[in-house]
């Protein structure tokens, strides 16, 4: 049964869909030893030779690898990074495999990363179709009045599109009306996406940890701590 290039690349653990297609377009993969740089290729696992960097790919060999990080603020979410800053992959010691991170946390964004070399789930977790529940816990500047609760909930316009309803309650005020605490869940994923949902209510972020994606919660791992999923944690990913 044949198979799209990008799609095998990422079951082997290379690399994420996306990233894959990426490393196609560079000239970094060959098929039967010729460089394919296109992306409608498939290839047949049983029957073509695939390299990557020159060396040979094989998803029978390769054991998937599920983790929760809890990442701490002032670590990067990809592999490598022009201005050397550290990477969240460096916090996973002890993992044989070539993992890589579901999504993006912000360098100044703490809290629940998934890490895995399974390419096929991260697409599915990563994809906008799938409306997968993540919660925050926000420090924010000053305390939203019910019309910018409201407003927040119904969605804001940020860098021209609208985003889709959230949710927002206040769990903790300061007495002098300084700051608040917020319990904040988004489905979608784009850039920076609750601070600037926040800045569009005029309540800008001063801390912000994601607790929670869909029912995978963070817990009491420390920070700068990871640990495999449970069986049961990756049977409800694959589910989503």
């Amino acid at each position: 049964m044949e198979v799209r290039l990008q799609k095998y690349l990422a079951d082997a653990g290379v690399a994420s869909r996306r990233k894959a297609e990426e490393l196609i377009a560079q000239g970094k993969v060959k098929v039967n030893g010729e460089v394919v740089t296109e992306m409608g290729c498939k290839i047949d696992p049983k029957k073509d030779e695939v390299t990557y960097l020159d060396k040979k790919i094989d998803t029978k060999e390769t054991k998937m690898v599920y983790v929760m990080l809890n990442k701490p603020v002032g670590y990067v979410t990809t592999a490598k990074e022009q201005f050397g800053r550290p990477a969240v992959v460096d916090l996973v010691k002890g993992v044989n495999a070539r993992i890589f991170p579901v999504g993006r946390l912000d360098y100044d964004t703490s809290g629940l990363l998934l890490l895995t070399n399974d390419g096929d789930l991260t697409y599915k977790l990563t994809h906008p179709k799938h409306d997968v529940d993540k919660t925050y816990i926000a420090k924010l500047h000053g305390i939203p009045d019910e019309g910018a609760l409201q407003k927040f909930r119904r969605g804001v316009t940020i860098d021209g599109v609208k985003t889709k309803p959230a949710k927002i309650q206040i769990i903790e005020k300061d007495k002098d009306g300084r700051y608040c605490v917020a319990e904040i869940i988004i489905h979608e994923g784009r850039n920076r996406q609750v601070r600037k949902m926040c800045e569009a209510i005029k309540h800008p972020v001063m801390q912000l940890q994601r607790v929670a994606t869909g029912d995978l919660k963070l817990g009491d791992l420390a920070k700068g701590k990871y640990r495999h999923l449970t069986e049961k944690e990756v049977k409800y990913l694959k589910k989503l």
